[in-house]
């Protein structure tokens, strides 16, 4: 049967990761983890599950970190986790025959690449994803070399034989990694580089999603640089500009609020500007046009960045205004719809 080294950056863990180790107890023959300065006992729970424990100068790149990580396995295969994912028991077994699938061939070449494997339970807590169930690559094959790039979301770059497999791990996080993820977004950009389309697209989700309006104010020179490359693609222009609206709006800066509302307009309106627009006129107590706005966002348009701005959040908008202009049944059948929303 072919063996697998587990590999893990950690940092401050203690509350998840012997929750994490437990259940993926037996599936590996090595235990691999990167700690980039834990001063909990992070350490001492990797130990009693037998890990080898390496310590990384956290340098805001989580490339670096995993790439180091997975320098050290010794395996045909290397499983890539984080402290916040689950296995349960139905999809442990599927694990452990997955294992007697990538057996080795007559000519000791290991015929998979790379194994995706579902990755669940997103839209349940605090994510920038917007679906709550996606595949994702888990598995890697050992003697590809695989390379880590990009400072944060990283990816590994690759051209393998890919198994989309049907295991699910679950993603339960405890607290709220944003603060984490816009300091490397951050230390990325002051050092004048820029954004992949891909990264761009994180970027823009976390600050939507998650963002403090000082996160917001951070990004607002590079944004704006984006916006105004006459190379920059139209669909990252719109990202930059749905931040920007958002940020503007909460600091009553009009003028501003409204150029980067009609750019995102000129692109293809998004849900995410007609529910800024909503809020714009809700906060200026002109309830019958933020309706519009609102209805628009969930029935017209469609979201960039945030799926809830084309339901959940757009539903409550409604019945808020409706609740504001007296009218108590439309408010109560849009609350409702709040409620009972769900992505597909």
């Amino acid at each position: 049967m072919v063996t697998i080294s587990l590999c893990m950056i950690v940092k401050n863990e203690e509350k998840v990761l012997g929750r994490c180790l437990e259940s993926l107890k037996g599936l590996f023959e090595e235990i691999i983890i990167v700690d980039t300065g834990s001063v909990d006992r992070t350490k001492e729970i990797a130990l009693k599950y037998g890990a080898k424990i390496y310590d990384f100068d956290w340098i805001n790149d989580f490339s670096a970190a995993r790439n180091f990580a997975f320098s050290k396995a010794t395996c045909d295969y290397i499983y890539s986790a984080d402290a916040d994912e689950v296995i349960d028991k139905e999809n442990y077994l599927k694990f452990q025959a997955l294992k007697s699938v990538l057996e080795l061939n007559p000519t000791d070449d290991l015929p998979v690449d790379i194994v995706q494997m579902y990755y669940c339970g997103q839209l349940s807590s605090k994510s920038v994803y917007n679906f709550d169930k996606e595949l994702r690559p888990k598995l890697y094959k050992r003697i590809r070399s695989f390379i880590w790039e990009e400072p944060i979301h990283e990816q590994v770059r690759l051209n393998p034989v890919i198994f989309d497999s049907d295991i699910e791990i679950i993603h339960k996080p405890e607290g709220d990694h944003s603060s984490r993820d816009f300091a490397a977004f951050e230390n990325y950009t002051e050092k004048g580089k820029k954004l992949s389309s891909r990264l761009l697209d994180f970027y823009t989700r976390e600050l939507y999603m998650a963002g403090r309006k000082e996160d917001l104010e951070k990004s607002v020179s590079y944004l704006t640089s984006v916006t105004e490359d006459e190379n920059t693609d139209s669909n990252d222009i719109q990202k930059a500009s749905i931040i920007l609206c958002k940020f503007y709006r909460i600091t009553d800066n009009i003028a501003l609020f409204m150029k980067y509302a009609l750019k995102d307009s000129a692109i293809g309106m998004s849900s995410e500007i007609c529910c800024e627009l909503g809020d714009y006129y809700l906060e200026h107590e002109d309830a019958k046009e933020a309706s519009l706005w609102y209805y628009n966002a969930a029935f017209s348009q469609s979201a960039v960045l945030d799926i809830f701005s084309s339901g959940k959040r757009a539903f409550l908008g409604l019945g808020n205004c409706f609740e504001n202009l007296g009218d108590e049944e439309n408010a109560f059948f849009y609350k409702q719809k709040a409620k009972e929303w769900k992505t597909e």
